[in-house]
Protein backbone atom coordinates (compact mmCIF):
# COMPACT_ATOMS: atom_id res chain seq x y z
CA UNK A 1 0.00 0.00 0.00
CA UNK A 2 1.07 3.60 -0.55
CA UNK A 3 1.70 6.52 1.78
CA UNK A 4 2.90 4.36 4.65
CA UNK A 5 -0.34 2.40 4.98
CA UNK A 6 0.16 -1.27 5.86
CA UNK A 7 -1.95 -4.21 6.98
CA UNK A 8 -2.34 -4.15 10.78
CA UNK A 9 -0.65 -6.96 12.66
CA UNK A 10 -3.19 -9.74 13.17
CA UNK A 11 -2.30 -10.70 16.72
CA UNK A 12 -5.25 -9.97 19.01
CA UNK A 13 -4.23 -9.45 22.64
CA UNK A 14 -5.33 -11.82 25.38
CA UNK A 15 -6.71 -9.72 28.21
CA UNK A 16 -6.58 -11.29 31.66
CA UNK A 17 -9.47 -9.13 32.89
CA UNK A 18 -12.40 -7.15 31.56
CA UNK A 19 -11.98 -4.62 34.36
CA UNK A 20 -8.40 -3.25 34.33
CA UNK A 21 -9.66 -0.29 36.37
CA UNK A 22 -12.13 -0.43 39.26
CA UNK A 23 -14.37 2.47 40.23
CA UNK A 24 -16.37 3.31 43.33
CA UNK A 25 -17.64 6.38 45.17
CA UNK A 26 -17.96 6.87 48.92
CA UNK A 27 -18.72 10.13 50.72
CA UNK A 28 -17.90 12.44 47.76
CA UNK A 29 -14.64 10.64 46.95
CA UNK A 30 -14.18 8.66 43.73
CA UNK A 31 -11.77 5.75 44.10
CA UNK A 32 -10.08 4.76 40.83
CA UNK A 33 -8.14 1.54 41.32
CA UNK A 34 -5.60 0.10 38.87
CA UNK A 35 -6.46 -3.57 38.48
CA UNK A 36 -3.85 -5.61 36.64
CA UNK A 37 -2.21 -7.09 39.75
CA UNK A 38 -0.79 -10.12 37.95
CA UNK A 39 1.34 -7.80 35.85
CA UNK A 40 2.04 -5.08 38.45
CA UNK A 41 -0.42 -2.70 36.80
CA UNK A 42 1.53 -2.19 33.60
CA UNK A 43 -0.51 -0.01 31.28
CA UNK A 44 -1.90 -1.27 27.99
CA UNK A 45 -4.46 0.49 25.81
CA UNK A 46 -7.27 -1.34 27.56
CA UNK A 47 -6.22 0.13 30.91
CA UNK A 48 -5.60 3.60 29.47
CA UNK A 49 -9.10 3.95 28.10
CA UNK A 50 -10.64 2.38 31.20
CA UNK A 51 -8.81 5.02 33.23
CA UNK A 52 -10.15 7.74 30.97
CA UNK A 53 -13.66 6.34 31.40
CA UNK A 54 -13.28 6.35 35.18
CA UNK A 55 -11.98 9.90 35.30
CA UNK A 56 -14.79 11.07 33.02
CA UNK A 57 -17.32 9.33 35.24
CA UNK A 58 -15.94 11.14 38.30
CA UNK A 59 -15.95 14.50 36.52
CA UNK A 60 -19.57 14.02 35.40
CA UNK A 61 -20.76 13.12 38.91
CA UNK A 62 -21.64 16.30 40.82
CA UNK A 63 -21.52 14.33 44.06
CA UNK A 64 -17.78 13.68 43.59
CA UNK A 65 -15.51 16.33 45.10
CA UNK A 66 -12.14 14.56 44.93
CA UNK A 67 -10.62 11.69 42.92
CA UNK A 68 -8.10 9.18 44.27
CA UNK A 69 -5.97 7.04 41.96
CA UNK A 70 -4.67 3.96 43.73
CA UNK A 71 -3.62 0.33 43.42
CA UNK A 72 -4.38 -2.75 45.47
CA UNK A 73 -1.57 -4.72 43.78
CA UNK A 74 2.04 -5.18 44.93
CA UNK A 75 3.05 -1.98 43.16
CA UNK A 76 1.35 1.24 42.13
CA UNK A 77 2.43 0.72 38.51
CA UNK A 78 5.47 -0.85 36.85
CA UNK A 79 5.08 1.28 33.71
CA UNK A 80 3.90 0.59 30.20
CA UNK A 81 3.00 -2.87 28.93
CA UNK A 82 5.89 -4.11 26.81
CA UNK A 83 5.39 -7.84 27.11
CA UNK A 84 2.22 -9.28 28.66
CA UNK A 85 -0.36 -11.29 26.67
CA UNK A 86 -2.55 -8.20 26.96
CA UNK A 87 -0.09 -5.94 25.20
CA UNK A 88 -2.22 -4.30 22.52
CA UNK A 89 0.28 -2.05 20.74
CA UNK A 90 -0.95 -3.22 17.33
CA UNK A 91 -4.67 -2.84 18.06
CA UNK A 92 -6.93 -0.08 16.84
CA UNK A 93 -8.76 1.75 19.61
CA UNK A 94 -11.79 3.95 20.07
CA UNK A 95 -9.74 7.15 20.15
CA UNK A 96 -10.69 10.11 22.37
CA UNK A 97 -8.37 12.77 20.97
CA UNK A 98 -7.95 14.21 17.49
CA UNK A 99 -5.44 11.66 16.18
CA UNK A 100 -5.87 9.12 13.40
CA UNK A 101 -5.52 5.35 13.74
CA UNK A 102 -1.98 4.10 14.39
CA UNK A 103 -2.54 0.38 13.79
CA UNK A 104 -2.17 0.46 10.00
CA UNK A 105 0.76 2.90 9.86
CA UNK A 106 4.30 1.93 8.97
CA UNK A 107 7.67 2.87 10.41
CA UNK A 108 8.14 5.41 13.18
CA UNK A 109 4.72 6.92 12.49
CA UNK A 110 2.97 4.02 14.20
CA UNK A 111 4.44 4.52 17.67
CA UNK A 112 4.46 8.31 17.33
CA UNK A 113 0.73 8.52 16.63
CA UNK A 114 -0.21 5.93 19.25
CA UNK A 115 1.79 7.67 21.96
CA UNK A 116 0.48 11.10 21.01
CA UNK A 117 -3.00 9.77 21.77
CA UNK A 118 -2.48 7.30 24.57
CA UNK A 119 0.51 8.63 26.49
CA UNK A 120 1.15 12.33 25.91
CA UNK A 121 -2.40 13.35 25.04
CA UNK A 122 -4.06 11.40 27.83
CA UNK A 123 -1.63 12.70 30.44
CA UNK A 124 -2.28 16.29 29.43
CA UNK A 125 -6.00 15.58 29.46
CA UNK A 126 -5.86 14.03 32.94
CA UNK A 127 -3.66 16.81 34.33
CA UNK A 128 -6.47 19.24 33.49
CA UNK A 129 -9.27 17.26 35.17
CA UNK A 130 -11.32 20.04 36.81
CA UNK A 131 -11.48 18.26 40.16
CA UNK A 132 -8.63 17.62 42.63
CA UNK A 133 -6.80 14.32 42.14
CA UNK A 134 -4.60 12.40 44.56
CA UNK A 135 -2.18 9.61 43.68
CA UNK A 136 -2.00 7.06 46.51
CA UNK A 137 1.37 5.40 45.85
CA UNK A 138 2.90 2.32 47.39
CA UNK A 139 5.57 -0.04 46.12
CA UNK A 140 7.03 0.73 42.73
CA UNK A 141 6.08 3.77 40.66
CA UNK A 142 8.24 3.09 37.63
CA UNK A 143 8.60 4.78 34.22
CA UNK A 144 5.04 5.03 32.83
CA UNK A 145 3.79 4.73 36.39
CA UNK A 146 5.38 8.11 37.08
CA UNK A 147 3.14 9.65 34.45
CA UNK A 148 0.02 8.50 36.27
CA UNK A 149 1.26 9.93 39.57
CA UNK A 150 2.62 13.15 38.09
CA UNK A 151 -0.66 14.17 36.45
CA UNK A 152 -2.33 14.10 39.86
CA UNK A 153 -2.47 17.22 42.00
CA UNK A 154 -1.15 15.57 45.14
CA UNK A 155 0.99 12.48 45.72
CA UNK A 156 0.77 10.69 49.04
CA UNK A 157 3.20 7.78 49.37
CA UNK A 158 3.88 4.97 51.77
CA UNK A 159 7.33 4.67 53.31
CA UNK A 160 8.02 1.60 51.15
CA UNK A 161 7.28 3.40 47.89
CA UNK A 162 9.96 4.22 45.35
CA UNK A 163 10.08 6.19 42.10
CA UNK A 164 12.21 5.33 39.09
CA UNK A 165 12.68 6.08 35.40
CA UNK A 166 15.15 3.46 34.10
CA UNK A 167 14.36 3.79 30.38
CA UNK A 168 17.79 5.14 29.39
CA UNK A 169 18.68 1.44 29.22
CA UNK A 170 16.34 1.30 26.23
CA UNK A 171 17.96 4.30 24.56
CA UNK A 172 15.32 6.86 25.58
CA UNK A 173 15.89 10.25 27.24
CA UNK A 174 13.06 9.48 29.64
CA UNK A 175 9.39 8.61 29.57
CA UNK A 176 6.94 10.27 27.18
CA UNK A 177 5.36 12.75 29.61
CA UNK A 178 8.69 14.40 30.42
CA UNK A 179 7.79 16.33 33.56
CA UNK A 180 11.01 15.41 35.36
CA UNK A 181 12.43 18.94 35.48
CA UNK A 182 9.20 20.31 36.96
CA UNK A 183 8.77 17.53 39.49
CA UNK A 184 12.43 17.74 40.53
CA UNK A 185 15.24 20.25 40.59
CA UNK A 186 17.00 20.02 37.20
CA UNK A 187 20.24 18.66 38.66
CA UNK A 188 18.32 16.03 40.63
CA UNK A 189 16.30 15.21 37.51
CA UNK A 190 19.54 14.54 35.63
CA UNK A 191 20.72 12.22 38.41
CA UNK A 192 17.33 10.48 38.40
CA UNK A 193 17.61 9.86 34.65
CA UNK A 194 21.35 9.28 34.19
CA UNK A 195 21.59 6.67 36.95
CA UNK A 196 18.09 5.24 36.68
CA UNK A 197 18.18 4.45 40.38
CA UNK A 198 15.22 4.07 42.67
CA UNK A 199 14.32 7.22 44.56
CA UNK A 200 12.85 6.27 47.96
CA UNK A 201 9.69 8.03 49.01
CA UNK A 202 11.55 9.89 51.76
CA UNK A 203 13.92 11.50 49.26
CA UNK A 204 11.08 12.21 46.83
CA UNK A 205 9.42 14.09 49.69
CA UNK A 206 12.61 16.07 50.34
CA UNK A 207 12.74 16.99 46.65
CA UNK A 208 9.14 18.26 46.72
CA UNK A 209 7.78 15.58 44.39
CA UNK A 210 5.66 13.95 47.10
CA UNK A 211 3.32 15.75 49.51
CA UNK A 212 3.38 13.29 52.39
CA UNK A 213 5.04 10.00 53.33
CA UNK A 214 3.41 7.74 55.90
CA UNK A 215 3.84 4.14 57.08
CA UNK A 216 2.29 1.65 54.68
CA UNK A 217 -0.36 0.65 57.20
CA UNK A 218 -1.50 4.27 57.50
CA UNK A 219 -1.51 5.13 53.79
CA UNK A 220 -5.18 4.50 53.05
CA UNK A 221 -6.32 6.37 56.17
CA UNK A 222 -4.10 9.34 55.42
CA UNK A 223 -5.37 9.62 51.86
CA UNK A 224 -8.96 9.30 53.06
CA UNK A 225 -8.40 12.12 55.55
CA UNK A 226 -6.93 14.42 52.91
CA UNK A 227 -9.51 13.55 50.26
CA UNK A 228 -12.36 14.07 52.72
CA UNK A 229 -11.09 17.54 53.64
CA UNK A 230 -10.66 18.50 49.97
CA UNK A 231 -14.09 17.17 49.00
CA UNK A 232 -15.70 19.54 51.50
CA UNK A 233 -14.23 22.64 49.84
CA UNK A 234 -16.28 24.71 47.34
CA UNK A 235 -16.18 23.02 43.93
CA UNK A 236 -15.58 26.12 41.83
CA UNK A 237 -12.91 27.47 44.15
CA UNK A 238 -11.04 24.15 43.95
CA UNK A 239 -11.26 24.14 40.16
CA UNK A 240 -10.05 27.73 39.88
CA UNK A 241 -7.17 27.15 42.28
CA UNK A 242 -6.10 24.09 40.29
CA UNK A 243 -6.43 25.95 37.00
CA UNK A 244 -4.35 28.84 38.33
CA UNK A 245 -1.57 26.56 39.57
CA UNK A 246 -1.49 24.59 36.32
CA UNK A 247 -1.37 27.85 34.37
CA UNK A 248 1.70 28.92 36.34
CA UNK A 249 3.42 25.69 35.28
CA UNK A 250 2.41 26.35 31.68
CA UNK A 251 3.87 29.85 31.86
CA UNK A 252 7.09 28.29 33.15
CA UNK A 253 7.29 26.26 29.94
CA UNK A 254 6.11 22.86 31.14
CA UNK A 255 3.98 21.96 28.12
CA UNK A 256 6.49 23.27 25.59
CA UNK A 257 9.28 21.31 27.25
CA UNK A 258 7.26 18.11 27.39
CA UNK A 259 6.36 18.46 23.70
CA UNK A 260 10.03 18.92 22.76
CA UNK A 261 11.14 15.95 24.85
CA UNK A 262 8.41 13.82 23.26
CA UNK A 263 10.07 14.47 19.89
CA UNK A 264 13.44 13.40 21.30
CA UNK A 265 11.79 10.27 22.67
CA UNK A 266 10.52 9.32 19.23
CA UNK A 267 13.84 10.05 17.58
CA UNK A 268 15.15 7.40 19.99
CA UNK A 269 12.36 5.01 18.93
CA UNK A 270 13.37 5.48 15.28
CA UNK A 271 17.06 5.08 16.07
CA UNK A 272 16.38 1.87 17.98
CA UNK A 273 14.58 0.49 14.93
CA UNK A 274 17.51 1.35 12.67
CA UNK A 275 20.26 0.15 15.00
CA UNK A 276 18.59 -2.61 17.05
CA UNK A 277 15.87 -3.69 14.63
CA UNK A 278 13.16 -2.96 17.19
CA UNK A 279 11.63 0.29 18.41
CA UNK A 280 12.19 -0.59 22.08
CA UNK A 281 15.71 -1.92 21.51
CA UNK A 282 14.82 -5.58 21.84
CA UNK A 283 13.49 -5.30 25.38
CA UNK A 284 10.32 -6.95 26.61
CA UNK A 285 8.77 -6.82 30.06
CA UNK A 286 10.86 -9.67 31.46
CA UNK A 287 14.17 -8.38 30.08
CA UNK A 288 13.47 -4.87 31.31
CA UNK A 289 12.53 -6.12 34.78
CA UNK A 290 15.72 -8.20 34.97
CA UNK A 291 17.89 -5.30 33.81
CA UNK A 292 16.17 -2.99 36.29
CA UNK A 293 16.68 -5.39 39.19
CA UNK A 294 20.34 -5.85 38.26
CA UNK A 295 20.86 -2.11 38.08
CA UNK A 296 19.13 -1.67 41.43
CA UNK A 297 21.30 -4.34 43.08
CA UNK A 298 18.45 -6.76 43.75
CA UNK A 299 18.90 -10.51 43.82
Amino acid sequence: MSDGIVDPVDQPPEYETDTPVLYSVTDRIAWVTLNRPKFHNVQNSQMTYALDDAFRRAVDDDDVGCIVLKSDAKHFSAGHDIGTPGRDFHSSVDRRLMWYDHANKAGAEKAYIREQEQYLGMCKRWRDIPKPTIAQVHGGCIAGGLMLAWVCDLIVASDDAFFQDPVLQMGFPGLEYFAHCHELNVRIAKEFLFLGERMPAARAYEMGMVNRVVPRAQLADEVLKIATRISQQPRLALQLAKQACNHMETLAGKNAGIDAAFGYHHFAHANNTLVKGDYIAGFDGKKMAEANKKQSGED
